[in-house]
């Protein structure tokens, strides 16, 4: 039997997959749950995989590549093929994915490993840190300032002892912006 080739369709909740023979002829077709692909998969011989880059392919290509699957992720805009097609339809997507696989003619997108998307990751909820804590002094500085009340210059609004002084001086939004941000 010869190698296969499989295009998939992925959805939030389902996939449509087509399964190409080395001829293009459909060995196997057909929609179903995310949760089930491997298991679809599994009772071939599968060479190849292809699939649309979008956000929900994220976690089925982490999969598959767990389990030894040799994937490719098309960037879309470049896959002609498909987005030309006159008829659109999730059957033809995977097999138009399928046969781009087939010919080794589907355009690459990058898909980061593990480690470069936990480490993306962290730089964003760092970055929105902070955003947030910037978001927050600027708030605590305009209460001051609506209030009429001159930060001490002989240390900062935001040390330790600028901290202890913002507390004495309770004001019941201050109080609640420092509240917010230790959540």
């Amino acid at each position: 039997m010869s190698a296969l080739v499989c295009g998939l369709d992925v959805h939030r909740d389902s996939t449509y997959a087509t399964i190409l023979d080395s001829n293009g002829k459909i060995a196997s077709q057909g929609r179903m749950n995310n949760d089930k692909v491997l298991s679809f998969l599994a009772s071939y011989r599968i060479d190849k995989i292809g699939m649309e880059s979008s956000n929900q392919v994220a976690p089925l290509y982490r999969e598959l590549t767990r389990k030894g699957y040799a994937v490719s992720v098309s960037y879309p805009k470049k896959a002609r093929y498909i987005v030309e097609a006159k008829i659109k339809s999730d059957r033809v997507d995977s097999k138009a994915i399928a046969e781009l696989v087939r010919l080794d003619a589907l355009p690459q997108a990058y898909m980061p490993d593990q480690e470069t998307v936990m480490l993306r990751e962290k730089t964003r909820r760092r970055a929105f840190l902070v955003r947030e804590r910037v978001r927050l002094r600027v708030k605590i500085k305009s209460i001051l300032t609506y209030e009429g009340i001159k930060p001490p210059s002989d240390h900062g609004l935001f040390t330790e002892r600028g901290r202890e002084w913002l507390h004495s001086l309770d004001l019941e939004p201050v109080d609640y912006t420092f509240e917010s941000s230790s959540h």
